[in-house]
């Protein structure tokens, strides 16, 4: 028996690759599938089956190239209805792979599809369930994200407490759990940073698997503090659920050099995105007036997810050296599939042209404080609602980088922001789109809160109102 963890930081997903006997099943594929099909050649292998655990949100899954190139099946939870060929199973139904059993449990609540893979070992053992979006460690999967459901998020919770009750809960404690997500996914609230874990110790640390927890508490508290869905989530979804066109197709149209005439030309004519995802430092530096900055070395995916509203958006990337094909893919792993091709030569072959390039005016945090000694700042915080909560500077303004493009009308164009997040790459996202927006009159805090927490700047920390 073999188990392998396949896990994408940027997504937070793990994907998985199990085998017996020359026999493989895939869980949860990412969009590009060369990786399961070689790893599975190199054992001399045949993938038999893909496993979804649900119809993803927050990436597009590679079941429908897998299964074309592959053969496999392809096996939703009940309920589960799709544009292309699948095995919708049963609940309870059991499929083999060489001398292992995969049991289906349908665990609704998540999605009304959701299903855990209960792994049985050659002998018949419960050994470790894939427990998709239904149980993370630390947390469970939010149940606001069902698709054309008349159902409500309390209805749906209430199904999830139901599924973990009578489906994942009465397994044995030394039950493996491996879940879709980490930390830093938007599918859970609390997602813990490990990637695997033991049902046993859920039971005892998981709030939402406390044995003494009513139907009622559950929902309150699954739902408490949750906030609202990235909106490209719904998405990804329909994507997976209706296919999609073939990863190689948007590589091959996706990842084409274009010399500096033609780049300019698709964004001026094609109406096409510039996307600078070089480092926040490049970008500062020098780049193409209304580009936007999202860079690869962050949580690049999500991003673009979050901000980019248009998933048919034509987009034109600007890349470091070698990065193109990189790039591309990770925009098709949340669905943007209509990249044009790339600035072939980078930034200097655009300045060697001629064509205007603006920088980005950025401080470090002595001379920040510095500032704000003599003079009173306009300060912006784009960091997250909670981050913002628990400490602060007194005074300044908040604007959530996720919601920046539905409250824009909160910013002056007549003022001067010193613009900060926790780090410096969120702040460099906010400055990019407020520049292509008309509002230039913005400075960039290098090092972000992390470092203005060293200097004397006054700020403001939360206090828990039970010790007061």
């Amino acid at each position: 028996m073999k188990i392998e963890q396949l896990y994408t930081g940027c997504l937070a997903q793990g994907a998985y690759y199990i085998e017996s006997e020359g026999e493989v099943a895939i869980i949860d594929p990412l969009r590009e599938i060369q990786q399961y099909v070689d790893k599975a050649k190199a054992n001399n292998a045949n993938i038999k089956y893909i496993l979804e655990t649900h119809f993803h949100a927050d990436f597009v899954s590679g079941h429908v190239d897998l299964a074309k190139e592959t053969g496999a099946t392809i096996v939703f939870g009940p309920g589960a209805i799709t544009e292309y060929d699948i095995h919708t199973a049963n609940d309870g139904e059991e499929l083999n792979v060489g001398k292992l059993t995969i049991k289906v449990l349908h665990t609704p609540g998540h999605t009304l599809e959701s299903a855990t893979y209960l792994l049985k070992d050659e002998n018949g053992k419960d050994h470790a369930i894939f427990s998709g979006d239904t149980l993370f460690l630390g947390d469970v999967g939010r149940p606001d994200l069902a698709i054309k459901s008349d159902l409500t998020k309390e209805d749906l919770a209430g199904l999830l407490f139901d599924s973990l009750r009578n489906k994942i809960m009465p397994l044995a404690d030394d039950v493996i759990v491996y879940p879709a997500h980490g930390a830093g996914s938007a599918c859970g609230k609390n997602l813990s940073k490990e990637t695997v874990g033991i049902l046993g110790e859920q039971k005892q640390t998981n709030y939402a698997l406390r044995a003494d927890m009513t139907k009622a508490e559950f929902i309150k508290e699954v739902l408490d503090g949750i906030a609202p869905p990235p909106q490209y989530f719904a998405k990804n979804a329909m994507m997976n659920k209706m296919g999609y066109d073939t990863f190689e197709t948007v590589l091959k149209t996706g990842n084409v050099p274009l010399n500096p005439n033609e780049f300019e030309a698709l964004a001026n004519h094609e109406s096409a995105l510039v996307l600078d995802v070089r480092t926040q430092a490049d970008f500062i530096k020098g780049h193409i007036p209304n580009s936007i900055f999202i860079g690869l070395n962050g949580g690049f995916a999500p991003w673009v997810g979050a901000l980019i509203k248009d998933i048919k958006q034509p987009i034109v990337l600007v890349v470091p050296e070698g990065k193109s094909e990189e790039a591309v893919t990770r925009l098709s792993r949340v669905g943007y599939d209509n990249t044009l091709g790339y600035l072939e030569g980078g930034i200097e072959a655009w300045k060697a042209e001629g064509k205007d390039i603006e920088t980005l005016e950025s401080v470090t945090v002595d001379e920040f404080a510095k500032r704000a000694k003599t003079e009173t700042l306009n300060i912006l915080d784009v960091r997250k609602d909670g981050e913002y909560v628990s400490s602060h500077i007194v005074d300044a303004q908040h604007l959530s980088l996720d919601l920046i493009n539905e409250k824009m009308n909160e910013v002056s164009k007549d003022k001067t922001y010193y613009v900060h997040c926790a780090g410096g790459y969120r702040s460099v996202i906010a400055a990019s789109i407020l520049k292509a927006r008309g509002f230039h009159n913005l400075i960039d805090v290098d090092g972000g809160f992390a470092a203005i927490k060293h200097t004397d700047i006054e700020t403001t920390d939360f206090v828990c109102p039970s010790t007061l």
